[in-house]
């Protein structure tokens, strides 16, 4: 199961787990979709490709919560 971590590692940008726009790789780093086309779709972490994320529904993210724990670096 997916983290669905909160928010773009690379510039904070807020992305709930039920909303469309957030790509992660392999390894759940997150980023928004603006910073993601900055990177050339590229992992700066890993250098693994980031696709987009699914969204969870409302029910199961009542259900099993994305994790609050933000990750931006910086």
């Amino acid at each position: 199961m997916l983290e669905m971590r909160p928010d773009c590692e690379r510039c904070g940008a807020d992305l709930p787990g039920q909303s469309p726009g957030a790509f992660i790789c392999s390894f759940e780093c997150t980023f928004c979709a603006l910073c993601a086309e900055e990177l050339d779709d590229v992992c700066p972490n890993c250098g693994g490709e980031l696709m987009d994320r699914p969204t969870r529904s409302a029910a199961m993210l009542a259900k099993i919560p994305a994790t609050t724990t933000r990750k931006i670096s910086g």
